[in-house]
């Protein structure tokens, strides 16, 4: 059976089939799009571009490829905000996950709903500018007339969603990062909904129960793509949920951490948890559980940033980075180029400190760059050992995955054995064992020990004497952060 994800990020959409007897993946497309930029941190797109690249996708692939394809689900960017009329019109660009623009919409919110210990009691997580209920609220105070005529609203993977099965509906994991669900529950909250804007608990789309398959193709969607008129839509979910499928973090302790621009380090929960210290998103999964997971800004941000600095290719910088050693001389960088979520800086800035006339070299700088961004997953860890999960794995993900002097760093840095999977496209790959799991049924743990493949060449097991310089170390580094925080709040 051939099964296809798609993928629509913020850079491009991607289409992988996968062909569960052969398992392999038996053909992929990608196509670009583009990004609205402008002043005050607005970040959009046009809903239609999805549709676009998707049909310049699946154009790409073979005939005879299309018309074996049983079921499609969609991983989409998380967040963002599609407003529609009562005949599924969009009535406004969409706003992105990485729309800055509503700060002071957030803070409205949370005000309303007693604060922010508030939110975290009621709904499991704070109101952040990313996240989709302050962008609605935006557009109620911005653009009245539009949020009159708004009937519903979708995120990007409900409305690729509608497009091929003409069916509004959200899922648990996608919908639970809108900031207008109680995540323990999985059920909307009509509180938030209201002190978000007027009359939006009307407006809210319905949540399936559980995953599974919400329809089939519309004819003129399967016309479009070239597939058959029998291929099922499976419920799908946001990237996040998609890639922890993707790279088999379907269970307790089995921990992804994704080495991008951005940095996230997840895990499945099967108990609802809330973490007080405000360092997980309190997400469900996209299995039926939940999905804690840390958000940094600043990842391969860092390690482009200096390997630009000095004219390094990535080769010349994991060399570098090598030859310095744990601790790089003493040199320590506090990676917060784009501000940062955890901790919570959102006027933090990149900060080199412990420099010395002997110990300020390139090489020293470089490893002071992965370290410093290591060390905020190191936050993320002990916050998933305080709520009760305690990580048995950690699987890479991302840019950063390819480097083998970052791995290693990883795994002595957390103690933690460390793998690499042989697909790298974790969100469009978890959207194909999603759409296989929908329509087989079975288990997802077992779907995805049967599919999953690792790179063993590319493991790493932790040294534990680096393991404990690196505790000492650690502690150093939050020493500056604490130190510094009085600017970067």
């Amino acid at each position: 059976m051939l099964t296809a994800g798609i993928d629509a990020g913020t850079q491009s959409v991607k289409v992988v089939v996968y062909d569960d007897e052969k398992r392999m993946i038996v053909a992929s497309s990608s196509s670009p799009l583009p990004l609205i930029e402008e002043d005050g941190g607005v970040r959009e797109q046009e809903a239609f571009w999805w549709v676009k690249a998707i049909k310049e996708c699946f154009s790409s692939l073979s005939d005879d490829i299309r018309k074996g394809i049983s079921v499609i689900s969609v991983s989409g960017q998380q967040h963002g905000f599609v407003p529609v009329d009562k005949d599924g019109n969009v009535l406004y660009r969409v706003k992105l996950w990485c729309d800055t623009s509503t700060a002071l919409e957030c803070s409205e919110i949370e005000e309303a709903l007693g604060g922010r210990a508030n939110c975290v009691d009621k709904l499991g997580n704070p109101v952040l500018p990313g996240y989709t209920a302050s962008k609605i609220r935006w557009l109620w105070k911005n653009h009245r007339e539009l949020y009159d005529r708004m009937e519903t609203f979708m995120l990007p993977h409900d409305y690729i969603n509608f497009y091929l099965s003409g069916i509004v509906v959200m899922e648990r994991g996608d919908a639970s990062g809108t900031a207008l669900m109680d995540t323990e529950k999985g059920e909307w909250s009509i509180e938030a909904a209201e002190a978000t804007a007027p009359g939006l608990s009307a407006r809210l789309p319905r949540i399936v129960p559980k995953p599974g398959i919400i329809g089939t193709i519309r004819k003129e969607t399967a016309a479009d793509l070239g597939l058959s008129e029998s291929v099922a839509i499976a419920s799908g979910g946001g990237d996040n949920m998609m890639s922890a499928i993707g790279t088999g973090a379907v269970d307790d302790g089995i921990i992804t951490m994704s080495l991008g621009t951005s940095g996230t380090l997840f895990s499945t929960s099967h108990h609802p948890f809330k973490d007080r210290k405000v360092r997980l998103a309190s997400f469900c999964s996209s299995t039926g559980y939940w999905l804690p997971l840390l958000c940094t800004m600043n990842c391969t941000v860092a390690s482009e940033t200096m390997r630009k600095l000095f004219d390094q290719d990535v080769k010349s910088f994991d060399k570098a980075a090598e030859d310095a050693g744990i601790g790089a001389g003493g040199v320590m960088m506090l990676p917060f180029f784009n501000g940062e979520r955890v901790p919570d800086y959102p006027h933090g800035e990149g900060v080199l400190i412990g420099l010395r006339q002997s110990n300020t070299t390139a090489a020293n700088i470089a490893r002071a760059t992965l370290e410093g961004v290591t060390y905020e997953f190191l936050l993320g860890l002990e916050a998933f050992r305080e709520n009760g999960i305690e990580p048995q794995s950690l699987t890479l993900t991302g840019g950063g995955a390819k480097s083998r002097v970052w791995r290693q760093l990883v795994a002595d840095m957390t103690g933690c054995p460390v793998r690499v999977p042989e697909i790298g496209e974790a969100a469009a790959f978890g959207a194909a064992l999603h759409g296989l799991w929908c329509l087989s049924g079975g288990s997802i743990e077992e779907i995805a020990k049967e599919h999953i493949r690792y790179n063993e060449s590319a493991s790493c097991s932790p040294d534990k004497a680096s393991t404990d310089k690196y505790k000492e170390e650690y502690g150093r580094w939050l020493r500056y952060v604490e130190t510094l925080s009085p600017i970067f709040r």
